[in-house]
């Protein structure tokens, strides 16, 4: 019997990884809105403000790497729960009186450590439930709830905050938090053929054409994709593309009564580490939110003195449609890596590069058009292409880690995504300190110098991208790392394109 759509668990899972995107950047725009209103009733300068609005960065850059270690330890379930509970409660007791900048700073920074294990876990999830041909389109719109969730917060909640106060703000921002876990506890479960919190090797003995170990076929990474959305049932059991039943309480699995867990000795984070392909995602991250965190922090002046219209005073549609397009494009990235490998046949390696090309090239002459706006309609425009491109190149980069580390995915993108931390701080202040050397943002020729760091960064990853970036796993379900020669490569890549091409008949 066919599943209705939102009946299926994989696209409940999916569903709830964009909702927990979102409901985290509604909580961070929340908090911000929340505390400049009740900041400016205070009257406190700008410097306690921007401390204020930082602290959050300082717990998140901290927790990323132990949030990536924790999910393939625990796995990605429990610490979605963990994360959400956490955060959630300490939003509703943040001080709402804002001269307590100590215990609102401390209650920032712990909710930055809580959210610090956010998108490690995601993807952890992601990478045990979403076979190869959709990681780019699930990934692509799991982290687009970012954008979205930060165009409906600047859309509903500043009305909000004038109708129910802003101190009330901060307990809303942490009930939509719990929603969500409610939501999470209902739909959330391990992938077929867990058990438990730990993370199952995901090679198969039997059926699958390679045993043992070591073997390169396993379900989340193995070209024939399952068919969760057809053949799930609810005895945990499934079928592959080739009829292969395999059950979540049978044996099937290889050792799966005594390596369930991933542990210390079996996470090859020195290889990883020295890699040339991961530090390629790494670099990327960092350069796509040296760009989106300047975009971001420094559009109200950039409006201000540019463009000479503030920001508050611009239409709805105006402040949200630079999101709305990055939420659009985000997924627009990664639909098209995928039809690029499912229809034209590319190479995963070489739909990622045709990606993030696109998205940092397109970024890069976007960036430079922005000093160049003479207007609003200009200066919107400018931005939003540049936002919406940056979007795109996600398509590309942020799925990479799924392709070559299936098994790590969590710890891979708890180390990208602690360089994408630390370039907002470096990008943001690096800006403010070449418009100042240009005589204030009211110069454009500033704009142009920190606009055009902001396209070189990018398109300088984009070249690292381009000659290191593997398409194939790298690292094996054992921790060690696979050396796939052309031949089996080619044989597999061969394979995955007839799966693919049956699974769409």
């Amino acid at each position: 019997m066919k599943r209705s759509f939102l009946s299926d668990p994989k696209r409940q899972i999916v569903l709830a990884m964009f909702l927990a995107t979102f409901v985290a950047y509604v909580e961070r725009v929340g908090f911000s809105i929340s505390f400049t209103s009740l900041a400016q009733k205070a009257h406190l300068d700008e410097s306690i403000k921007g401390s204020v609005l930082s602290a959050f960065y300082c717990g998140y850059g901290v927790s990323q790497i132990p949030g990536g270690w924790a999910a393939q330890l625990y796995g990605g379930r429990i610490m979605l729960i963990l994360c959400f509970l956490a955060w959630s409660t300490v939003s509703i007791f943040t001080p709402t009186d804002p001269t307590n900048t100590v215990g609102i700073v401390f209650a920032r920074v712990l909710v930055g450590l809580a959210q610090g294990f956010l998108i490690p876990a995601v993807h952890t999830v992601l990478a045990l439930w979403i076979p190869p041909h959709e990681k780019a389109r699930a990934v692509s719109f799991t982290t687009s709830g970012m954008y979205l969730g930060s165009a409906a917060a600047m859309s509903i909640l500043p009305s909000l905050a004038n109708a129910i106060g802003a101190q009330k703000l901060l307990a809303f921002d942490g009930a939509i938090g719990y929603a969500w876990l409610a939501f999470w506890l209902m739909v959330g479960r391990d992938a077929v053929g867990r058990k438990g919190g730990s993370l199952l090797p995901l090679s198969v003995r039997g059926g699958m054409g390679e045993k043992g170990s070591n073997g390169g076929g396993g379900i989340a990474e193995s070209g024939v994709g399952m068919e969760l959305s057809s053949n799930y049932n609810s005895n945990s059991t499934f079928k592959n593309s080739h009829n292969t039943v395999i059950s979540s309480s049978s044996n099937s699995y290889s050792n799966s009564s005594n390596n369930n867990a991933v542990n210390s000795s079996t996470l090859p984070l020195g290889k990883m580490m020295t890699h040339p392909a991961i530090w390629a995602i790494v670099i990327n991250n960092f350069s796509f939110h040296f760009g989106f965190y300047v975009v971001m922090n420094w559009m109200p002046t950039y409006f201000s003195k540019v463009i000479h219209s503030d920001l508050s005073s611009l239409g709805l549609a105006a402040k949200t449609l630079p999101y709305l397009t990055m939420f659009l494009m985000s997924n627009v990235g990664g639909w098209t890596g995928d039809w690029l490998i499912l229809h034209h046949h590319y190479t995963v390696a070489a739909a990622r590069k045709t990606v993030n090309t696109i998205g940092f090239i397109t970024s890069g002459l976007m960036l430079m058009l922005m000093p160049a706006a003479t207007g609003v309609f200009s200066g919107v425009m400018a931005t939003t292409l540049t936002l919406g491109s940056l979007g795109f190149a996600r398509g590309g980069f942020s799925v990479n880690h799924m392709d070559i580390a299936p098994r790590f995915a969590g710890v891979v993108m708890g180390v990208s995504n602690t360089a994408g931390t630390l370039s907002g701080v470096i990008g943001v202040a690096a800006t403010g300190f070449i418009l100042d050397s240009f005589g204030g943002a009211s110069v454009v020729q500033g704009w142009y110098y920190a606009h055009a760091l902001c396209a070189c960064v990018g398109i300088m990853a984009m070249v690292l991208f381009n000659s290191f970036a593997r398409g194939e796993k790298i690292f094996d379900s054992n921790g060690t790392e696979a050396e796939v020669d052309s031949e089996r490569r080619e044989m597999r890549n061969g394979s995955e394109k007839r799966e693919r091409r049956k699974a769409m008949e």
